[in-house]
């Protein structure tokens, strides 16, 4: 008897011999009431029928059949489902737990003629790593609130409980902060190719963390520097030093397009990187830097505060150096833990607590290994983010114009889930692996449907790799076993409204 398709593959997962669960309109869902309000949403989306509300007379309740619940007891996040001709049982350690069971439960739906069934199972399943994370650009283009609820959904659809938002870069500062208010009213205007910008107000900021907190989510906040900041000198002109002009980035803007060199005080609309730095030995830098991460972190319930600290091309290595150890520093004195991308990881005395990200190649170009394992080696661990494998933003082999090929691109579904997380940074196994991040840079990105059309189907193999077991530890874990099961998927995502691009890689199952 085959499995039924679920993504991301499950720990242990066996067909039962018995006939399916039927789901009808008498069906019932009883138990947890926030992991039955999503597995109503999920199972009205998929199929058009509305669970009844379970019996409160003293009788037996015939129409029963669906019990969500939480039994303390299992590693957090797990969950059990158990499914037979009469029931439905899941199971979860804790809430998330138990919602992830019900992102499964919506996976197993299938139809079988004019009716729906869910096949007789048994499912034991657990996380990999605690950090599964997708990251959203939203200084390049902006995208606002009801955007990236919609991207929270579909995320966490898959098991995955971090949103990454990349708040500022040279082209925009998209937060409000009371305490520098000249960042939104002079530096959040614009976007690429002169597109309109916008910013999140601190009610928009609070709204979308308590979202992500409903579908068991934390939000990381990324304010990035000391490059990527020409947009803090539209505000405040004293803290920035002037672009550093190279024969590369005249050569970006060249193939790229999208406006002028940068200048001081002018808005930057083009693609180019590695300009831009704060003045690293000016006090006032780090009076703006303790305002911002200050304020961020009292608005921010999460464990994490991202500082950037990538492409700082125009950046003396020294001043990197001491930027980067004093921001960790600051930030950690917070009681939040620092999060940077792996180049920080050339500075020594980086606080030890600070989480490094890496996001070179499955293959590491030279030099990036050591730097990430600087974060391991201080006793912290890194997020696994390699940049030809699950940068979303990539183009596809053949489909839609839109993306960009710089990191060995194109990408190919295939590409992003023929990875091994153990197997990228030399001597970086499990125990120094926190989790794994799909970012989504949006250089080109403009609308939610954009946003679809590159995120589904390859933010499925990123979150495979932070949820299932060890590739070779488990009969799904193939390119071939999860082609088959994400084009399974392709029905519940069309209900779902995303709108996936239909790659010839794979296997779509239509109905």
């Amino acid at each position: 008897m085959s499995l039924p398709a679920v993504v991301p593959a499950p720990a242990s997962i066996e067909a039962g011999s018995g006939a399916p669960f039927r789901l009808t309109s008498a069906t019932s869902v009883s138990g947890d009431a926030d992991a039955a309000a999503a597995l109503a949403a999920t199972l009205t989306a998929r199929t058009g029928l509305t669970p009844a509300a379970p019996s409160t007379g003293s009788g037996t309740d015939e129409s029963a059949g669906i019990e969500l619940r939480i039994a303390a007891g299992g590693a957090p996040e797990s969950y059990r489902i158990t499914v037979d001709e009469a029931s439905i049982v899941v199971t979860g350690a804790d809430a998330a737990g138990l919602f992830y069971g019900v992102q499964t439960l919506g996976q197993l739906v299938a139809r079988d003629g004019g009716d729906w069934v869910v096949p007789a199972v048994a499912i034991e399943d657990a996380p990999r790593f605690a950090y599964r994370g997708v990251m959203l650009d939203v200084a390049r283009h902006f995208h606002g609130v009801d955007t990236v609820k919609g991207y929270i959904d579909r995320a966490s659809s898959l098991k995955l409980n971090a949103l990454h938002l990349h708040l500022t870069d040279d082209q925009g500062w998209r937060i409000q902060l009371a305490s520098r208010p000249e960042l939104t009213e002079k530096a959040s205007g614009t976007a690429i190719g002169g597109d309109p910008g916008g910013f999140y107000t601190k009610d928009d900021y609070r709204e979308i963390v308590e979202y992500a907190a409903s579908r068991h989510m934390i939000v990381v906040p990324e304010v990035d520097m000391p490059g990527h900041t020409h947009a803090v000198g539209l505000a405040y002109p004293e803290l920035a030093e002037d672009p550093v002009i190279s024969d590369h980035m005249r050569e970006i803007v060249d193939v790229y397009g999208g406006g002028a060199l940068p200048e001081p005080g002018v808005p930057f609309e083009a693609l180019a990187v590695g300009f831009s730095s704060l003045k690293i030995h000016d006090e006032a830098t780090y009076d703006f830097v303790a305002d911002v991460f200050g304020e961020l972190a009292a608005m921010t319930p999460g464990p994490y505060l991202h500082f950037g600290g990538d492409e700082s091309l125009a950046t003396a290595d020294d001043d990197f150096a001491y930027f980067v150890t004093r921001v960790s520093a600051l930030i950690a004195d917070l009681g939040k833990t620092p999060v940077a991308w792996h180049e920080a990881g050339s500075a020594k005395d980086v606080a030890d607590t600070t989480i490094g990200q890496y996001w070179g190649y499955v293959t590491p170009q030279e030099g990036f290994a050591a730097k990430a394992q600087t974060f391991v080696d201080n006793g912290a661990s890194l997020i696994l983010s390699p940049a030809d494998a699950i940068y979303l933003d990539m183009k596809y082999p053949s489909g839609p114009e839109l993306g960009l090929t710089w990191a060995n691109g194109p990408t190919s579904v295939q590409d992003a889930y023929s990875w091994e997380p153990a197997d990228v940074v030399p001597g970086v196994g499990d125990e120094g692996i926190l989790g794994v991040e799909a970012p989504l840079w949006t250089e080109t990105i403009r609308t939610a449907a954009d946003i679809d059309t590159m995120v589904f189907p390859r933010v499925a193999a990123a979150a495979e790799a932070g949820w299932s077991p060890r590739t070779g530890e488990s009969d799904l874990r193939t390119w071939e076993s999860f082609r088959a099961r994400v084009g399974a998927l392709g029905p519940l995502w069309t209900s779902m409204g995303i709108g996936f691009h239909p790659s010839e890689e794979i296997p779509w199952v239509t109905e």
